[in-house]
């Protein structure tokens, strides 16, 4: 019984320490995800508790559900809208950037190592895929918002990366074990197995418990019991039957995130805690499980491998992959440099311990040493990184906090809190003021806090820098109010140098603009126009909606740019939900783009 109690206050105390260390990684600008693993190696048997944990099986269990948990409530998450713009892009990095990744990466371990070709391969695949908890965190976690194309490329792509990933690890490992047993054509039918059986168990069973959702009435705490435990039979049943667990899990959450209903509510709070837990124990297990001395020994081939698949392997396989989606080169840039190695990494070099191949002590070592270096190198410079290639889009149009509440099982009202920033249009009116500026039946006050305390709102109440305001709305009406509340003087500056001090309807002509007049004059564009009216439209026949969309030839999202010539560009700064413009910024620049 004492070594049970021992068991629990050790297992108590070590998430309990990872959570405390949390508090510390926005002020360090350390990844979250690193101090978990920091906890575990110094609870380990070199660290300071000294705790010998080498149950490779145990881990692998641990990381497989873990892993499992952290794609459901990505998938969760993961919008619709997401698809229109980042899946094409993503479909070819989970399969062709991963295969891009390990066989220029193998080339470059097979040479480092001296080893064996297929040795070299294995240990090029098990770090050639992003991972879902490390993207997940340090993306939706790290206070940057990105390009909604840059963002959904990334997001989809570390969701569905993992079955191509697992698959050539596993197939990898019997080529190693069994070279002889091996064909090319068997390992298409498995890799084709795992996909369409993924793919189809996740939609199949997604769709069935977007359905049951709204049918059934349970308590409050049960929502998120009820999915969690769905998903992870999903997951399993897919992987008995020959396809990816993974995929099948991600594409689930997917479906039930994007069907919204009353229970939905619930399940959003209580699995965000899930898979902090799932990440937290995660990472924390694999910090018992590494042996430091035995990582500093192979210190200079995880730093090679790294740095070559961080500046060599990742960028090809990227390029090679959304270039003919017209992505602009920044925003390559970018994502080849958060192609973050996390959890998924260190839990397939687990399968090559179990399978006893020889020295795959090693490639575990290497695997632990070139996730660590990523986290570091790649995801505490996110922030950097996206100012450096443009892809951040500044914003002063977002809630402090929101939080929808159901009032019936088709109905909910969401309540939105604004704070007031100093310099604000807000201060020194009423609140009752603002929400009839924007719609006076379909926003009422619910709370005014200030000084931690609630003030009850009178006809003579006034806001006050710090105050916050919580807000109950039917309709869309969330950013107008934001940016009355956080619409400051530094803030207006910076979206006037992103966006331009002009704004257009989508609806304009370039021709009917007076900044450009004199440029039609002076080419004589105007005596020029074709008579035939079947002709393609000029350049200054166009509306602004028409020049933006036949020039970009991709998904539209806020923040992508078109030059009109080296001195005037046009900035999109606002979609609606289905795609449409609603509002293009003209930009004055002293540089071409």
């Amino acid at each position: 019984m004492d070594t049970l109690n021992i068991l629990y206050l050790v297992g108590a105390l070590l998430i309990f320490a990872s959570i405390m260390a949390s508090t510390l990684s926005a002020r360090l600008g350390v990844p979250l995800l690193l101090l978990f693993l920091m906890v575990g190696m110094l609870a380990g048997e070199q660290g300071i508790l000294g705790i010998e944990f080498s149950q490779y099986g145990i881990a692998n269990f641990v990381g497989q559900a873990a892993l499992a948990c952290i794609l459901l409530d990505g998938g969760l998450r993961t919008s619709f809208k997401s698809f229109r713009v980042g899946l094409k892009p993503a479909v070819t990095l989970a399969t062709w950037g991963v295969l891009a990744t390990v066989m220029i990466l193998g080339v470059f371990v097979t040479w480092l190592l001296d080893v064996d070709w297929r040795f070299g391969l294995l240990m090029a695949a098990i770090v050639g895929s992003t991972d879902a908890a490390a993207v997940f965190s340090l993306l939706r976690n790290g206070g940057v918002k990105l390009n909604d194309r840059v963002q959904a490329t990334l997001e989809l792509e570390s969701g569905a990366n993992d079955p191509l990933a697992i698959l050539l690890v596993t197939g990898l490992i019997a080529l190693n074990v069994d070279p002889a047993g091996q064909t090319v054509f068997g390992f298409l039918i498995l890799l084709f197995q795992q996909l369409s059986f993924g793919l189809g168990m996740g939609l199949l069973f997604g769709y069935l418990l977007s359905r049951l959702l709204p049918k059934i009435h349970l308590a409050e705490g049960m929502y998120a019991i009820l999915i969690l435990s769905a998903g992870l039979s999903v997951f399993a049943a897919t992987n008995l039957i020959g396809g990816s667990g993974f995929l099948a899990v991600y594409l689930t959450g997917v479906m039930i995130g994007n069907h919204k209903v009353r229970s939905t509510e619930h399940v959003m709070r209580v699995m965000d805690s899930f898979a902090w837990l799932s990440q937290a124990v995660l990472f924390v297990v694999l910090g018992l499980l590494v042996t430091p001395s035995n990582v500093i020994n192979v210190w200079h081939y995880s730093v090679a491998i790294a740095l070559f698949m961080i500046f060599v392997a990742r960028p090809i396989a990227v390029y090679t992959s959304v270039k003919p989606f017209k992505f602009k080169d920044r925003e390559i840039g970018f994502i080849s440099w958060v192609g973050l190695r996390g959890a998924v990494p260190i839990t397939l070099a687990i399968l090559p311990v179990m399978a006893g191949i020889d020295n795959a002590f090693m490639l575990f070592d290497i695997a632990f040493g070139v996730v660590v270096l990523s986290l570091i190198l790649q995801g505490t410079t996110i922030p950097i990184m996206a100012n450096l290639f443009k892809v951040r889009i500044p914003t002063n149009d977002d809630p402090k906090e929101e939080h929808e509440v159901w009032v019936s099982d088709k109905a909910s009202i969401t309540l939105y809190e604004f704070e007031v920033q100093s310099g604000a249009f807000a201060i020194g009116r009423h609140p009752m003021d603002i929400s009839k500026r924007i719609s006076s039946d379909e926003i009422s006050v619910f709370a005014l806090v200030r000084r931690q305390r609630i003030v009850v709102v009178d006809e003579d109440t006034k806001l006050k820098f710090g105050d916050s305001v919580w807000y109950a709305m039917r309709g869309d009406h969330a950013r107008k109010i934001a940016k009355i509340f956080n619409d400051t003087t530094l803030d207006r500056k910076v979206i006037d140098d992103f966006y331009g001090d002009w704004l257009l309807s989508p609806s304009v002509k370039l021709g009917d603009l007076p900044f450009f007049t004199a440029m039609m004059q002076s080419e004589s564009l105007v005596d020029n126009l074709q008579s035939d009216s079947d002709s393609p439209k000029t350049m200054w026949e166009q509306t602004v909606a028409e020049y933006v969309t036949g020039n970009l030839g991709t998904a539209l999202v806020s923040g992508d740019t078109v030059a009109i010539n080296d001195k005037w560009s046009l900035v999109i700064k606002e979609m609606d939900d289905k795609g449409k413009l609603r509002t293009i910024g003209l930009k004055r620049q002293e540089q071409p783009i």
